[in-house]
């Protein structure tokens, strides 16, 4: 082991002192309990293989699963077929994938990282070990939507395992964190960049929960034979569902009705399985789903509900993890109505971008009857955009402003109208709107267009002004926002947040960025005691990923470190450290946007 990967480990053992946060456990979606978490490493490995051992390079014979589907997975047959038995022709072999068709199991990922800003490596040779243990343990949603962006590009770059981690496990990690994200899409990306014939139990149990989060239950059958060892129980309802997907309506309305002699799974979970049957060719089934006796909705409830165009009750999508609720809203086979309320809550998650609800609304506005479009969201939607003048406008902007009761729902406004607000002319007699039409640009990512807005709020009153000039201070590098000793000395002074938070974050944003120098930093933390320098096991291993540039462990370690349902609870310190990790590998821009999120959200 190399000395850089013993600090690693020695770092990882002190974080788990330091940071409370890493000792709670992860809150996932509905359907992800223990029964269906991923097996610890020790579990997953082959009695011949060890954690850090690399697959066999392309050109070499990989061994096949083992073929036997276990008790619940057997199909039972006729005496007629048993006594013409010897008679049945040998099933054929198995077809081999040629060697020039393999994917490299170590190499795996969506995007490219340096597009995405992560650099060519955005892992390099930190410790793996140490870094699935970081994915497990981080609690999702995160506080923010840009953190939650940048570390889900992070995730998804295409990029060489991390040395100390099976690759295989390595993509199951990313993909699990994923989905305890809201990324459903994202994750099955992972998922389907490893060859079946390469999965660990691991993978295999991230790949179900894949299927089903993406309300895809086809996506189970190449699945079957791994299925039997690490999801035995579910295993006879998947092989009816395949059999009907593939045309054997007998064999699959058989497969169901043993499943149900046999009791193990029963209620709505085998109703909806016997739905999703009755989709496929020919199966002549007619089935009514009772949701009144059930309380929770399970991502295996979800899945089969929604593979088949059907929405769970209200009570229960509105009982559901915002997780569930962002797989729901990229849900294809339900209406742009049923998914609106869940697309609101992954845009403020930051799993939709702002163009995609937009488009959403688009689609809606087209599904209504013109006579009955006037006084609807989507029209006010489209007035926001290109009413008559810029006062109809703001009034539109207005009305999703105030709805919004969540911070999820606060920021999911903001993103809504991030490109409307950017055709509204900067006016200092516009102090009362300054503040949220700055904080929709920078939600969108319009820094430059916000930038813009710098004479006016010099213009303006200075207690009116101060939320907007903090957001332009941090969301921009524009040289006309005054970051001057004075100027922010006397935000704090009329700062009336509890506990001062505001100053807090708009100090820890400043610094982290690099917008004022370490000098001013001190003096004003000192005089006002903000809490800045305080130093941990976390926040050496940040600034250690952000000097050695590795984009992704830094976004990680900045998640860990902002692991909370609230910014009021985010320390200076934890944004000094994790903006500055941020900046300095790299990701000055995201940086940016997370600091003045984070300003805007209290």
């Amino acid at each position: 082991m190399t000395p850089r990967n013993k600090v690693l480990l020695a770092g990882a053992a002190a974080l788990g002192l330091t940071l409370p946060a890493l000792a709670q456990e992860s809150l996932l979606p509905p359907g992800f309990g223990n029964e269906a978490a991923p097996l610890p490493p020790a579990e997953q490995q082959q009695p011949s293989q060890n954690a850090g051992q690399a697959p066999a390079p392309a050109g070499t014979t990989r061994p096949r699963p083992s073929t036997s589907a276990g008790e619940d997975g057997v199909v039972e047959t006729s005496e007629d077929e048993l006594a013409e038995g010897e008679e049945l022709e040998p099933p054929p072999p198995p077809i081999e994938m040629p060697e020039s068709a393999r994917r490299d199991p170590r190499l795996v990922g969506a995007i490219d990282p340096a597009a995405a800003g992560l650099g060519s490596d955005p892992w390099q040779q930190a410790n793996g070990t140490y870094l699935s243990i970081l994915m497990r343990r981080l609690n999702a949603p995160l506080p923010s939507r840009w953190l939650h962006m940048t570390l889900r590009n992070a995730l998804l770059a295409r990029s060489e395992a991390p040395p100390m981690v099976h690759p295989v496990d390595w993509a199951a990690e990313r993909a699990w964190l994923l989905l305890r994200m809201g990324e459903a899409d994202a994750a099955r990306m992972i998922v389907q960049g490893i060859d079946v014939a390469d999965f660990t139990p691991k993978m295999t149990q991230v790949a179900v929960q894949a299927a089903l989060a993406t309300a895809d239950p086809a996506g189970l059958c190449p699945l079957r034979e791994n299925m039997a060892r690490t999801d035995a129980r579910v295993l006879p309802l998947t092989q009816a569902i395949c059999a009907a997907f593939e045309g054997e309506a007998a064999s699959a309305a058989s497969q169901i009705e043993q499943a149900r002699r046999r009791g193990r799974i029963g209620g709505i979970d085998l109703v909806l399985a016997d739905k999703v049957v009755g989709a496929g060719a020919d199966t002549a089934r007619a089935v009514t789903v009772e949701w009144e006796p059930v309380e929770q909705l399970t991502s295996w409830r979800f899945g089969l509900a929604t593979a088949t165009g059907m929405a769970p009750p209200e009570r229960l999508i509105n009982a559901a993890s915002p997780q569930l609720r962002a797989w729901q809203a990229r849900a294809p086979m339900l209406t742009p109505e049923q998914r609106l309320p869940s697309a609101r809550i992954a845009t403020g998650l930051g799993v939709f971008s702002s163009s995609a609800l937009v488009d959403l609304y688009g689609q809606i506005y087209d599904s209504i009857d013109p006579s009955d479009l006037a006084g609807t969201d989507p029209w006010r939607l489209r007035t926001a955009f290109v009413g008559r003048d810029p006062d109809a406008r703001l009034d539109a902007m207005r009305r999703f402003w105030d709805a919004a009761r969540t911070p999820v729902e606060q920021q999911a406004a903001y993103a809504l109208l991030s490109f409307a607000a950017t055709r509204i002319a900067p006016d200092a007699k516009r102090q009362d709107v300054a503040e949220r039409l700055i904080a929709s640009m920078l939600a969108g990512g319009f820094d430059q267009e916000a930038a813009r807005w710098s004479a006016a709020v010099r213009q303006m009153d200075d207690e009116p002004s101060d939320r907007a000039w903090a957001l332009l201070a941090l969301g921009t590098r524009s040289t006309d926002v005054d970051v001057s000793y004075d100027r922010i000395d006397a935000f704090i002074g009329r700062d009336g947040s509890p506990g001062k938070q505001r100053s807090r974050l708009l100090l820890g944003g400043l610094a982290g960025t690099g917008r004022i120098d370490v000098d001013t930093a001190n003096r004003l933390n000192q005089q006002h005691g903000l809490g800045l320098g305080r130093t941990s096991a976390w926040s050496r291993l940040t600034d250690d990923a952000g000097g050695r540039g590795q984009a992704g462990t830094a976004a990680l370690l900045a998640a860990i470190g902002m692991q909370t349902s609230t910014m009021s609870r985010v320390s200076s310190a934890h944004v000094f450290h994790a903006l500055g990790a941020l900046r300095r590998a790299g990701m000055e821009y995201q940086a940016r946007m997370i600091a003045a999120e984070a300003l805007a959200r209290t």
